[in-house]
């Protein structure tokens, strides 16, 4: 669904146009609405259409509120989750407050991850890339059990 790796800017007002590619699938999915809450492994957001989200939501109500990761994750995820719409320009605005969590300032990436998109700050994404680039290879980068498996 969506995939590929674009640059974008923010606006003072926290706006970020959304990559036209990704627009036309939304178009098709979602009929522009979104919800993007925080990613709670990076220091990103995650952009899903409403309807994937949904999804995701009946996935974490079926987690135990007794097992403190998956209520960690059920109040980050949903605590975080915030309504939007494309505009007329086809951007969406971003809340003070997971702009602060993603560290998002005037350049950010936006990245396709199939049934949702990624937006991380550049400087952020690129630093990032790098260390996971440089421990390919390495011991402590060897692939997880589930990786193994995987044929590219």
């Amino acid at each position: 669904m969506f995939r590929g790796f674009s640059t974008v800017s923010i606006d003072s007002k926290g706006r970020m146009a959304v990559p036209s590619r990704f627009r036309e699938r939304l178009s098709v999915v979602a009929g522009d609405r979104l919800v993007q809450t925080l990613n709670p492994l990076d220091r990103a957001l995650w952009l899903y259409p409403l309807s994937e989200w949904e999804l995701i939501e009946t996935k974490l109500a079926a987690l135990s509120d007794f097992d403190r990761q998956s209520r960690r994750t059920k109040q980050m995820m949903r605590g975080y989750a915030t309504d939007c719409e494309l505009d007329a320009q086809g951007r969406i605005l971003i809340p003070t407050e997971l702009r602060d969590y993603a560290m998002l300032r005037r350049q950010a990436v936006v990245l396709g991850q199939g049934n949702k998109f990624e937006v991380w700050d550049q400087s952020t994404w690129e630093a990032q890339r790098d260390q996971w680039l440089e421990q390919v290879g390495q011991a402590d980068g060897e692939p997880s059990v589930t990786l193994k498996s995987l044929s590219l």
